[in-house]
């Protein structure tokens, strides 16, 4: 008798046709509907150019709490309405005498067919139109983050790392926040490091900027000589230079350095009338002339006149006999920057450094910018 094979095998096998997904088709519609202005029920402008990024309130309010509260939350109380004021009797008795006229006119139209054209129903209060404005973040990083919003998946880039992480916490996405963290790793790369750096100022402030600038540094630390040669390395503003050049872990050798200073200030200086030695004054400090050698400093660094000749004479002497010079005398100001290392530990602070303002910009105990504490102006 043949052997009989149970069902529930065979059930198992077959596809379970009760349910049927089309996220992504889901997705691509949600994505046109953002990108149609008539279909959404708020405009953000955003940033300093006020570009505007649509959306849909309702959609914005079930994925984050902050857009819940921001759009729908109650209106703040308001003083209570003078009375209208009174009317004088003239004026009483001609509204009264106009009515039955006006509803004599308005039946002799119905009766005729006159078809009118309908005025507009109100729309209630809450489902009006609304346009916010967004000075926290860029608009591409804002359309970004509505884009994921609406859709539940977003791009991302290198650029924008950093913002649309910082804009994912700041909103309460913590999904999003935690996919920008797993992307850092991969995305951190020669090619990258410098983008990551100048987007590090803009969101100095907020909490994930701290942890994301600190392993791009350890990273420009094991890639010194070659983060240095980047031509991309003369749009990083001045004191994220001073804060690359004066780190103690950095591998990258003092000539390396020198004319890396040296590319960031023949490019400043191309598009400004401070003179070059100046300019590359502001980098001599971090550099130990005494570890280039001394054919290199005769023939490469001298010539150009732009490094005090005690310093470079110096620097030979030490080379010739170590104890015949002074160590603080080996580069202007070696003193204050051993000190500055020795107080902070790893060169310098993070977040001071990256401040242009010096240490002006604080975080707070909780290392965030709290959501609550400037909310977008209306208009």
């Amino acid at each position: 008798m043949p052997e009989v094979l149970p069902l529930s095998g065979m059930a198992d096998a077959e596809p379970d046709l009760s349910t049927f997904e089309n996220k992504s088709g889901l997705a691509e519609d949600m994505k046109f509907l953002a990108s149609m202005p008539e279909l959404c029920d708020v405009t953000f402008l955003v940033g300093e150019t006020r570009e505007p990024v649509c959306a849909v309130k309702a959609v914005l309010a079930a994925r984050s709490r902050v857009f819940q509260k921001m759009l729908y939350q109650a209106p703040s109380p308001q003083r209570k309405k003078e009375p209208p004021p009174r009317e004088n009797k003239l004026r009483l008795f001609l509204k009264r005498s106009s009515e039955p006229l006006l509803n004599l006119q308005n039946a002799a139209q119905q009766r005729s067919g006159f078809n009118q054209q309908l005025a507009p129903i109100a729309e209630p209060a809450g489902q009006q139109h609304q346009t916010l404005i967004i000075e926290e973040f860029e608009p591409d990083v804002f359309r970004q983050l509505i884009e994921y919003i609406h859709t539940g998946c977003v791009t991302l880039q290198p650029r924008t790392l950093l913002g649309v992480m910082n804009a994912a916490d700041y909103y309460g996405l913590e999904e999003l926040r935690r996919a920008c963290g797993g992307f850092v790793q991969c995305c951190i790369n020669v090619d990258t490091v410098c983008a990551l750096l100048a987007s590090a100022e803009r969101y100095i402030q907020y909490k994930c900027t701290k942890s994301l600038v600190q392993k791009v540094l350890e990273f420009v630390d094991e890639h010194g000589n070659e983060v240095l040669n980047l031509g991309s390395f003369t749009l990083l503003p001045q004191h994220v230079v001073r804060l690359i050049l004066a780190r103690e872990d950095l591998r990258a050798d003092e000539f390396t350095k020198f004319q890396a200073a040296l590319m960031w200030s023949k490019k400043y200086c191309d598009s400004n009338s401070d003179p070059l030695k100046e300019v590359i004054g502001n980098f001599l400090e971090f550099i130990q002339f005494h570890k280039i050698p001394a054919n290199v400093l005769m023939r490469e660094v001298h010539p150009l006149g732009i490094v005090p000749y005690s310093i470079i004479m110096n620097a030979l002497a030490f080379q010739a006999d170590p104890t015949s010079v002074d160590p603080g005398k080996l580069s202007p100001n070696s003193s204050r920057v051993r000190r500055a290392r020795q107080s902070h530990g790893r060169s310098m602070s993070v977040q001071s450094s990256l401040d242009p303002y010096g240490s002006n910009t604080t975080l707070s105990s909780s290392g965030s910018s709290d959501p609550a504490s400037g909310p977008p102006h209306s208009n």
